[in-house]
Formats: C-alpha cells, sequence, structure tokens
C-alpha cells in the first residue's frame, strides 16, 4: 500500500519514492504529469494565438495602399508626404484588396469559431481530448503554412482557409476544458485555469515578431514561421497528452492516487446529471454576463484587429514598430490578469467590499474605462505619446473582466459552469467577427482619414459602455436554483466533503508514521 501525503499538493516530486531505475524514467520520471499537462496547455493556447492573429499584422504588409490623391487628407493623418515617416508608413503590399474583402478574410476566422465550439464538446466525447486539441492545432498550423499561397491565387481561397482554422481552433477550448476534470484535483484547479492565460502571451509576442519577419524577409514568412512553430508543438503533444492519468506510461503511483482521490465527485457531477439548458436560456443572469463581455470582446477586438492598420495609416509607423507597439499592451494585459484577480481576491477576504461590488468594479473597469479612453484616442489628434499612453492602458485593464463578469460565471452556477460559459460564449464572441466588419464597413477605403477613424472609436466606446448597463442591473452572485438538482450536494457541502476527506487523509498518514519505523522509500507494507 502507497501512504498517503507523499505526493504534495504543491506539484513536487517525492524524492524518496523507489522507482524503476530505467533511462527513460530517470530523464522524464521525476517531472510530475500534471505539471506537464500544465506546459502542454499554456504553450498550446499560446502557440494557438499566434496562428490566429499573425495575419491582423500581416495583411497591413499584404495589401497595397490606397492612393492619397483621391482623398482630402492634408491633415487627415500624423505625417506628411515629404518625410522619413512617410516612407515607414509604406510596407510594400502588393495584393488589390478592397476594404470589404480584407474584413471578409480577417472575420471569416470568428464565423466558424463560434459554431465549432459547441461541436467541440461533442467531439472531445467520442475521441477524446488528445486527437481533438492536437488535429485541431495541426490543422490549423498547415493553413498557415498554406496561407501566402492561398492569399496570392485569390482572396476566396484565403477566407476558406481562415474559416477552416477558426473551426479547427474552436475545438481546442471544449477540449482543454474537458481535461481538467479527470487530470486536475479540485484544490489545484484555479492554478491549472492561469494555464489558458497563454494566449495573451502569444498575442503578445505575435505582433513584434511579425514586423521583424515582415521588414527583413516578408510577409509570408510570418505564416511560414507560425505555421511551422505549430507543428512542431504537435509532436510535443502527440507525446506528451494523455486522456486520463490511468492511460499516462510515466506518471508515479502516488500522484496517480493524489488525483484520483481529489477528483472523483468532479466526474459524478459532469456524468450523472442533465445540464438545465432551458433555465439557463432564460436566466436574466446569464444573458447579463453574455451581453456585458460582447461588450469587451467588441473593444478588445478593436484593438486587436482593426489597430495595425490605425498606427500604420494615421500615426505613420514602421512595420516593425507597429509590431512592437501594436504587441506589448498584451504582454501587459497577461501581468494585469493576475493582478487584477489578486486584487479582487483581497477586497473580498478583507471585508472591504461585498462579491457582487467587486464583479461590478472590475466589469467597469474592463468595459467603461477602455470605452471613454478610445473617446480621447479619437480626438487627441496627432499627440502620439498621449495617444499611446491610453491605448496601452486601455488594452491592459481589458483582462479586469476575469475578476468580474468572467468570474461570474462560477458564482451563479459552480455546478453547471461549463453550460453557462458555453452559453455567454456563444453570445460575445459574435463581437470577434461583428467587431472588425464594422470597423472596416465605416472606414471603406478612407483609413487615411483621422475622422473616419474617429467614428470607429465612437462606435466601439458606445458599445463597450452600454453593455456594461446590462450587468450593472442583472449582475448577480447568488447561486441560482437551477444549479441544485436531486442527490447533488450543495456548493457548501462538497467543500465539507473535501475537508472532512482531507483531515481523514493526514489523520492515516499520522498513524503511518507513527506506526511504522522510517523508511527511505515511499512504499510501506
Amino acid at each position: 500500500m502507497v501512504s498517503n501525503g507523499i505526493y504534495a499538493p504543491d506539484l513536487s516530486y517525492p524524492r524518496k519514492e523507489e522507482k524503476q531505475q530505467c533511462l527513460i524514467y530517470r530523464v522524464f520520471g521525476q517531472v510530475p504529469a500534471r505539471l506537464v499537462l500544465y506546459m502542454l496547455s499554456w504553450s498550446g493556447f499560446l502557440v494557438s494565438f499566434m496562428m490566429r492573429t499573425d495575419i491582423n499584422l500581416t495583411i497591413v504588409a499584404m495589401v497595397a495602399d490606397p492612393p492619397k490623391t483621391s482623398l482630402n487628407i492634408s491633415s487627415e493623418y500624423c505625417y506628411t508626404t515629404d518625410n522619413e515617416t512617410s516612407i515607414n508608413a509604406h510596407y510594400g503590399g502588393t495584393l488589390q484588396w478592397s476594404e470589404r474583402v480584407q474584413s471578409y478574410v480577417l472575420a471569416s476566422f470568428y464565423w466558424a469559431y463560434i459554431i465549432s465550439q459547441i461541436v467541440g464538446g461533442v467531439a472531445t466525447q467520442w475521441l477524446g481530448s488528445k486527437k481533438v486539441f492536437g488535429y485541431s492545432q495541426l490543422v490549423t498550423a498547415l493553413c498557415s503554412l498554406n496561407l501566402p499561397w492561398a492569399s496570392n491565387t485569390h482572396y476566396g481561397l484565403a477566407i476558406a482557409l481562415r474559416f477552416l482554422q477558426g473551426f479547427a481552433s474552436g475545438l481546442t477550448w471544449p477540449a482543454m476544458y474537458a481535461l481538467v476534470g479527470p487530470w486536475i484535483p479540485i484544490p489545484e484547479r484555479s492554478r491549472f485555469m492561469s494555464s489558458f492565460q497563454g494566449f495573451s502571451i502569444g498575442i503578445g509576442i505575435t505582433y513584434p515578431l511579425a514586423g521583424y519577419l515582415i521588414a527583413n524577409f516578408g510577409w509570408p514568412s510570418v505564416f511560414y514561421t507560425t505555421g511551422s512553430l505549430g507543428v512542431s508543438w504537435c509532436l510535443l503533444w502527440y507525446l506528451l497528452a494523455f486522456d486520463s492519468p490511468e492511460t499516462h506510461p510515466r506518471i508515479s503511483l502516488s500522484e496517480q492516487k493524489y488525483i484520483k482521490e481529489n477528483t472523483a465527485n468532479a466526474k459524478i457531477i459532469t456524468k450523472e446529471h442533465k445540464t438545465p439548458w432551458w433555465e439557463i436560456v432564460k436566466s436574466p443572469h446569464t444573458w447579463a454576463i453574455g451581453v456585458t463581455t460582447f461588450g469587451r470582446i467588441w473593444v478588445h477586438y478593436t484593438f486587436m484587429i482593426p489597430g495595425p492598420r490605425y498606427m500604420k495609416s494615421i500615426l505613420g509607423f514602421s512595420v516593425e514598430k507597429n509590431g512592437l507597439l501594436s504587441g506589448l499592451p498584451f504582454v501587459c494585459s497577461y501581468v494585469a490578469s493576475v493582478f487584477f484577480c489578486y486584487l479582487a481576491d483581497k477586497l473580498v477576504t478583507k471585508n472591504i467590499m461585498s462579491l457582487l461590488s467587486v464583479r461590478k468594479l472590475m466589469t467597469a473597469i474592463a468595459q467603461v474605462l477602455p470605452g471613454i479612453l478610445v473617446l480621447f484616442i479619437g480626438n487627441v489628434g496627432c499627440n502620439i505619446e498621449l495617444v499611446l499612453v491610453m491605448w496601452f492602458v486601455a488594452v491592459t485593464v481589458v483582462p479586469a473582466a476575469y475578476a468580474g463578469a468572467m468570474a461570474n460565471v462560477v458564482d451563479i452556477a459552480p455546478n453547471f459552469a461549463g453550460p453557462v460559459l458555453a452559453f455567454a460564449q456563444t453570445i460575445h464572441m459574435s463581437a470577434s467577427f461583428l467587431s472588425p466588419l464594422a470597423a472596416f464597413h465605416i472606414l471603406d477605403g478612407r483609413d487615411l482619414l483621422m475622422s473616419s477613424w474617429r467614428m470607429v472609436f465612437y462606435v466601439t466606446a458606445f458599445v463597450s459602455i452600454s453593455t456594461y448597463f446590462f450587468y450593472q442591473i442583472w449582475g448577480t452572485t447568488e447561486i441560482q436554483p437551477w444549479n441544485y438538482v436531486p442527490d447533488l450536494p450543495k456548493q457548501d457541502e462538497q467543500e465539507e466533503l473535501m475537508e472532512g476527506k482531507r483531515s481523514d487523509q493526514d489523520a492515516e498518514a499520522g498513524v503511518v508514521k507513527n506506526g511504522t519505523p522510517e523508511t527511505d522509500g515511499a512504499v510501506v507494507t
């Protein structure tokens, strides 16, 4: 029998446990299997978002500039035709794509992305997370590798590949969520969920990397780089990822036992109870989450997709400077997400504010503040330093929503957080393609006009701020009645169960330690 308490829940590995002395184990067996899964999840979402967002800056270098002589733009952009900045603002694009075509190329990814999340849940049940996540990443990578050829042939092929990428990428979220249940003990799940924030780093490094590659090797090199990284990552996933601890060939017995003891209740919850879809759909509180996060996604994607075009067309930045300044705010947002979650936790635990007040405060920071800042960005003219400060602040504070409305999903339905999240995502992810479509429709060949961009920012501000009031009115932290079903313990009862189990394990570990001689190994007979 393996003694309790050998494998610490902080992911440290037992140094004294006896194991087979084979080379493979000595090299790989010292690393906890769920730590490997954490790194695969973090790097997987990083690579996934690199392949998703690489085109946002690259398309600015792919498409030929519109002729300036046809527009009255004497004072509409922040550089003149006879200075060096004007030269930097030309990226050498050759594709004759209209603004409408460009919006379709960029938005086509998200048309399929929304639909495939539902498909991903079903596919994961049938095929398992390893196959669904791995093949999704592989398809996305192969599409990236073929985008240069497709773009030079016909924009319809580029739209088709982006659509396929969006469908494949939408499968990754339900596939990874499905791994959390069987793999991650309940006390560690909050920490594991932070691995999903790898996407912020992915966005943050893609823009400067794309700028460097475009300036030195041409725009096709961006897709070849991200696609190659995607294929390479798939090889690591194939070798190191497994659907359950029981199928993992290198996991220690103590780690497997620890996981099994701390995930049993979660399996009962997910498999034995029917999801109350109708109650979720008609709840004003779930709609409040979906609608308000729609506004957050809208403002976020305004910075992410049309943003690089603004930095080129109005600010006159070189492609390398454009990439650096477009990507750096998203790296800052990764750090900010940790800070806001920590701050929210302290405000509640110290009884400074109620949980509901904290949720609404963080949501307001994530939406109202960026909405106000984009209004100023559209009206400060060519004060580039001030524009960049407001731009950075606006992008950085958006992740406060993860301590606001996004966290509220678990507050109102801890037993059905997954379905509630799926419902909210169906609503708010529609903004991911509506936002760029609206921006390019407003610009429509007039992206050198500051007045056109001002209208883009006005619409963004209106959507971001107005949708917040849905959450202000209907947001709640009370657990909904439909969260409880027969024979399913309430949240406080689940916590008592877990605490009781830990106490029993500690008591048993104490008996083993005091009733038997000390041994160097982890196995006690």
